[in-house]
């Protein structure tokens, strides 16, 4: 019924469009506007910066959301693919998967909520303006800890799915491999110390890895006459 029903190119190259959102959506809101306009060393400097460019802040928080919605659709749609593989691992993957995205996106509303904060307002006109600059800057830095902790999530789910695209007929082994490395090391934010020390190799590896899978996706697909018959022997019709 899989094989009937489901067209693997299309699907791998839908993959590869929304895979290349969630990269550019991410690089949009983390590097042109936390890192632009947040200082976590001075709480006055990032009240400052937030409240003159608020519009930005709001459209960075606004991208974060897009960010996440593509990850969660292309992370299911992971599942279809791969699971002519096995059906298990690839499920266990997007479940893990999910579990980071729910995680990031619950972090974003730590993100937004310091700018309600630094509204003030008649609730927080007992506190002082450093006070409330002090607890903008802590609600920022929970919404960094959050979106480090889903990146372990990530490391687990992306090397699964390397895993599987190693295992398949009809991708390249070397991009499998390329998976399991960048997933291994988004791992070492089980530990965020080390994981925001090597961060930027990590960085560079996972940018690589997924721009090589994109290119695949987008250009080549998948070879779908060894989807089918992968799939037909996973279900066995």
């Amino acid at each position: 019924m899989t094989a009937r029903i489901t067209k693997p190119r299309r699907l791998a190259r839908t993959i590869g469009l929304l895979f290349l959102l969630t990269i550019l959506a991410g690089i949009f809101a983390q590097g042109f506007v936390s890192e632009r306009l947040i200082n976590f060393g001075d709480a006055a400097a990032t009240a400052r910066n937030i409240l003159s460019n608020r519009g930005l802040f709001q459209m960075g928080f606004t991208v974060y959301l897009i960010e996440m919605t593509c990850q969660i659709a292309t992370a299911a749609l992971w599942y279809v693919l791969l699971r002519p593989v096995s059906q298990p691992i690839a499920l266990t993957a997007a479940f893990i998967e999910l579990t980071g995205c729910i995680v990031k996106s619950f972090a974003r509303v730590f993100f937004i909520a310091s700018l309600f904060v630094l509204g003030g307002g008649a609730s927080l006109s007992t506190f002082s303006a450093p006070q409330l600059q002090s607890l903008a800057l802590l609600l920022l830095k929970v919404n960094d800890q959050g979106a480090a902790m889903a990146l372990a999530f990530f490391g687990f789910s992306t090397t699964l799915n390397g895993f599987l695209i190693f295992r398949s007929t009809f991708l390249p082994k070397f991009l499998g491999v390329l998976g399991m490395i960048a997933g291994i090391g988004w791992l070492t934010f089980l530990y965020p110390p080390l994981g925001y020390r090597a961060f930027p190799f990590i960085a560079l590896v996972g940018l690589l890895g997924a721009a090589a899978t994109i290119f695949w996706l987008l250009t080549f697909g998948v070879n779908e006459q060894k989807w089918q018959e992968q799939a037909t022997a996973e279900t066995g019709v």
